[in-house]
C-alpha cells in the first residue's frame, strides 16, 4: 500500500511547483510591463522638461495642473504694519539676553504664523523714484519720529514737512559722507581702481556709506539689526539702498566665506575685543584674503578723542592695544591709518595661518577641515580662523580680476559647485541675457526708474542680475539653503546676495522690494515649503505698486493666481521667450489698499 501511495504524491509535489512556476511568470511578465510602463513616463518626462522650443503633442499624457480653493485673506491689524516675524520684538521675551543673541532669527512656528495681509502707514504713497530716493524719502512710509530726535544732531536724517531728508552725516562723519569716503579711499586706493567691488557696513546707521559707495563702484550690504534705532534697515531699503536685518551674536552671518572686499564698522558698538574676538573671527571668515576691515571710533585716535568716549585714556589705549593683538594673531596686518579711521588688511601668505596650525597654544587656533567655512545658516560662531584654501587664495583681491571685468570671468570656486564650469556659466548668463529680453516685453517698467530693489529669490550665479548691471537696479541674490552651494560664485563675480530658506521668512521689514523673481521655486521647494506661506511672505516684503515675475511649471500657474488674486494681486499669464507649454510666465502687480480702519 505505501509503495502504490509514493507516486500519487510525487505527481502532486510537480503539479504544485508548475503551478507556482506559472503564476511567477505571470507575474514577472506584469513587473516587467509596470517597470517599461513607469521608464517611458521618465524618459518621456525628461525630454519634455528639456526640449526648449517644442510645444507638447495634445497625443501625449499631460498632468492636470494644481488646484486649490479660492481664498481670501483677511488684512492683519495696524499693529502688525511693520511685523517681520523672524524678529518680531514681541518675542524677544522668550530668548536669552547673552551676547543679544535674542535679536538674532526666531521664526514663529506653523501654528504662530500669521495668515493675513499687512497694511501699509496710514497716508503711505510710492515711493521715491531712485536716484532722488537717496537723499529723500516720505514721512508716512516710514514714521519714526524717535530715530530723528536722537540723531538729528549727527545728521542721519531731518523731518522736514512730510520729508525725511538725509544729509549724509554720521557720528564718525560730522562734515559729511562723502568726505568721509574721500579719506578713506586716500588710505585705501583700491577703492578707486576697481579692485574693491564688494562690501558690508555693520551696524549701518541709514546706511549713508553704503550709499556714497554706489557712485564709485562699490555695491555694500548694510546690515544693523532690529533694534532701538528704530528701522535703521527699513529707512536704507525706502532710499533704494541694499541692507538687510542681521547681527554678529552667536551665529555666522548669512554669507559665504571669503565673500566680501571690505568690511566696515563706523562706531558700530560691536563689543571686537570681548568674548575672544569672536566677532571679529566672523569678520575675518566673510572678507576675501587680501580684502580690508576699516573702523572708524573707538579705540581708534584714542589719544584726541577719550574724552568725548566717557573713559579714560589708559582704558582706551588698553581696548586698542588688545585689539591690535587680536588682530595680528587672526592674520590681519595694519594697512593704514589716518585721523579716526584706521584699516586692517586680511592676509593670504600661508606662512600666517601655518605659525597658527604649528602652535598649539596659538589663540585663535585653526580651524580644522570638520569645520565647514561656508556653512552659514543657523551655524553657530566658530571660536578659529578659517584659513583660506589654494583655490579662495586665486580669488583673492588682486588675484581675482577687477570691476566690471569679473561680472563675466568664471571665478575659481566654480568647481566647486557640482557641474560647475566656465562654459556652464557662459551659457547661464547667455540664458539670462534672452530671459530679462523678454521680461522687459511683458514688463515694461523693468529697467525704468519703477523698480528699484530687486530680489531674485533662488538665484544660481546671478545670471538674471548679471543681465540688469546696467539698469538702475540692485539685486539681492537668494541662493537656497538647501540647494547647492552658488553663493561663492556670486560674491567672486561683484555681485551680492544671501542664504535663506522659504520656509521662513525673510530678513527685512514689510515694504521694501519693488520686483521679487523666482525660477521654478515652487517646482524644488514645494515639498517642504507649503505655496500660501510663501506668497504670503512675498506679499509681505513687496510694495503696494511693486511686482512679481514667477517663471514656473504650467503644473503650478492656476494655484498661483488663486492665491495671488485672494491677496488683492492683479496677474496675468504670460508665455516665456520659448512659448512651451510646461512652463509659464505669471506677472503680477500688488495693488494699493488700505486698513479698514485707517483713512488713506
Amino acid at each position: 500500500m505505501k509503495n502504490g501511495k509514493q507516486p500519487e504524491k510525487g505527481s502532486s509535489r510537480i503539479f504544485s511547483l508548475t503551478v507556482l512556476f506559472i503564476a511567477l511568470c505571470g507575474f514577472s511578465f506584469y513587473l516587467g510591463g509596470m517597470f517599461c510602463s513607469e521608464r517611458d513616463k521618465i524618459e518621456a518626462k525628461d525630454v519634455t522638461s528639456t526640449t526648449t522650443k517644442a510645444v507638447a503633442s495634445p497625443k501625449e499624457p499631460t498632468v492636470s495642473a494644481l488646484q486649490i480653493k479660492s481664498v481670501s485673506f483677511p488684512e492683519c491689524g495696524s499693529d502688525l504694519q511693520d511685523y517681520t516675524p523672524c524678529t518680531d520684538p514681541k518675542r524677544w521675551k522668550r530668548y536669552g539676553v547673552h551676547r543679544l543673541s535674542f535679536l538674532e532669527r526666531h521664526c514663529p512656528p506653523v501654528h504662530e504664523k500669521s495668515e493675513c495681509l499687512i497694511p501699509p502707514p496710514d497716508g503711505y504713497k510710492p515711493p521715491i523714484r531712485w536716484p532722488k530716493s537717496r537723499d529723500q524719502c516720505w514721512y508716512k512710509n516710514v514714521p519714526y519720529d524717535w530715530i530723528n530726535k536722537q540723531k538729528s544732531n549727527q545728521h542721519w536724517l531731518k523731518k522736514e514737512g512730510d520729508k525725511f531728508h538725509f544729509p549724509g552725516g554720521g557720528t564718525m562723519f560730522p562734515r559729511g559722507v562723502s568726505h568721509y569716503v574721500d579719506q578713506m579711499q586716500d588710505l585705501i586706493p583700491e577703492m578707486k581702481d576697481g579692485t574693491v567691488r564688494t562690501a558690508i557696513d555693520t551696524g549701518c546707521g541709514v546706511a549713508s556709506w553704503g550709499g556714497d559707495l554706489l557712485d564709485r563702484g562699490i555695491l555694500t550690504i548694510s546690515l544693523a539689526p532690529r533694534d532701538n534705532h528704530e528701522a535703521q534697515v527699513q529707512f536704507a531699503l525706502e532710499r533704494g539702498i541694499p541692507a538687510i536685518l542681521g547681527i554678529i551674536s552667536t551665529q555666522r552671518l548669512p554669507f559665504p566665506s571669503n565673500s566680501f572686499d571690505m568690511a566696515h564698522c563706523s562706531r558700530c558698538l560691536i563689543p571686537w575685543t570681548e568674548f575672544g574676538g569672536i566677532y571679529l573671527l566672523e569678520v575675518h571668515r566673510i572678507v576675501r584674503p587680501g580684502g580690508f576691515w576699516v573702523l572708524s571710533g573707538p579705540p581708534v585716535n584714542y589719544k584726541r578723542r577719550w574724552r568725548g568716549w566717557n573713559t579714560t585714556m589708559e582704558d582706551q589705549k588698553s581696548d586698542y592695544d588688545k585689539l591690535q593683538s587680536l588682530l595680528t594673531s587672526m592674520c590681519f596686518k595694519k594697512y593704514a591709518q589716518k585721523d579716526d579711521i584706521a584699516v586692517w588688511q586680511k592676509l593670504s601668505d600661508k606662512s600666517c595661518y601655518d605659525k597658527i596650525a604649528k602652535n598649539m597654544e596659538a589663540y585663535p587656533p585653526k580651524c580644522d577641515d570638520s569645520i565647514e567655512p561656508d556653512s552659514a545658516w543657523y551655524t553657530p560662531l566658530r571660536p578659529c580662523v578659517v584659513a583660506p584654501t589654494l583655490k579662495v587664495k586665486k580669488s583673492g583681491l588682486g588675484s581675482i580680476p577687477k570691476w566690471p571685468e569679473r561680472l563675466n570671468v568664471a571665478p575659481e570656486r566654480i568647481s566647486d559647485v557640482h557641474g560647475g564650469s566656465a562654459s556652464g556659466l557662459k551659457h547661464d548668463d547667455g540664458k539670462w541675457k534672452n530671459r530679462v529680453k523678454h521680461y522687459k516685453k511683458v514688463l515694461p517698467a523693468l529697467g525704468t526708474d519703477k523698480i528699484r530693489n530687486v530680489m531674485d529669490m533662488n538665484t544660481v550665479y546671478g545670471g538674471f542680475a548679471a543681465a540688469l548691471v546696467q539698469d538702475p537696479v540692485w539685486v539681492m541674490n537668494v541662493v537656497s539653503s538647501y540647494s547647492a552651494n552658488t553663493l561663492p560664485v556670486v560674491f567672486d563675480r561683484g555681485l551680492i546676495g544671501t542664504y535663506h530658506d522659504w520656509c521662513e521668512a525673510f530678513s527685512t521689514y514689510p515694504r521694501t522690494y519693488d520686483l521679487l523673481h523666482l525660477d521654478s521655486l515652487f517646482t524644488l521647494e514645494s515639498q517642504r515649503c507649503e505655496m500660501k506661506y510663501v506668497l504670503l511672505e512675498m506679499d509681505r516684503i513687496l510694495r503696494p505698486g511693486g511686482y512679481v515675475i514667477m517663471r514656473e511649471s504650467s503644473y503650478f500657474m492656476d494655484a498661483l493666481t488663486t492665491l495671488g488674486k485672494g491677496m488683492r494681486w492683479s496677474c496675468r499669464r504670460e508665455e516665456t521667450e520659448y512659448a512651451v507649454e510646461s512652463e509659464k510666465i505669471l506677472v503680477c502687480q500688488k495693488k494699493l489698499w488700505f486698513s479698514s480702519n485707517q483713512t488713506s
